[in-house]
């Protein structure tokens, strides 16, 4: 990797496991003595925020249009302040989340997708990206009770559909999510050496 680190984004449908995989994997590339570390999205900065409080738990949806718009403006800021400087000091970082999110969910509400990837144009590529693929049917099922119309069925089967138009052009690296946590966690960290060009 050389004195430049590395970029790898987790992404998923709502309930796929997606969170305690992508702590997982920091966890184990940790215990290969690589310096990786944990963000996620929505950050942890002032959007970031405002996107937790008034977009994703609060009682009034805003439009697909606003949210893509605030998700694109927190990434800007999670790439300034996080993603780059930690890349930059030779560091791995794994991103819970990251612009395939915008296009699923944004794209699976209706928005254009080129449009998507216009708004998010300046954001860095990740140098892998992970799709942790598992049915909408199980995922519904292990969400809690509907908040959100991002929760149900329909909405999940859209999301998927956009999501494995990545995995198909190459983009987005498929992970059979279907078996325990273990063995979810050994295929990413299978893929992620790979990615390195390393050997487990």
């Amino acid at each position: 990797m050389g004195a430049r680190g590395f970029f790898i984004c987790v992404e998923g449908l709502d309930g796929c496991g997606k969170t305690t995989q992508t702590k997982l994997l920091v966890r184990r590339l940790r215990r290969k003595r690589y310096d990786a570390i944990y963000t996620a999205e929505p950050s942890r900065g002032k959007i970031g925020k405002f996107i937790k409080r008034h977009c994703l738990h609060g009682e009034k949806r805003v439009s697909s249009i606003i949210e893509a718009l605030l998700f694109a403006a927190d990434r800007f800021e999670h790439v300034e302040d996080v993603i780059v400087p930690a890349i930059g000091k030779g560091k791995i970082v794994v991103s819970d989340r990251y612009v395939y999110s915008s296009l699923a969910y944004q794209g699976a509400a209706g928005l254009d997708l080129e449009w998507i990837e216009k708004v998010n144009e300046h954001a860095i590529h990740p140098d892998l990206a992970f799709f942790i693929d598992v049915k909408p049917e199980i995922v519904v099922k292990r969400l809690k009770p509907k908040k959100s119309v991002m929760e149900n069925l329909q909405t999940q089967q859209k999301v998927r559909e956009v999501y494995m138009k990545f995995v198909e052009n190459g983009e987005l690296v498929k992970i059979d999510g279907n078996g325990s946590v273990q063995e979810v966690a050994e295929s990413i960290l299978k893929a992620a050496l790979k990615g390195f060009g390393k050997a487990v």
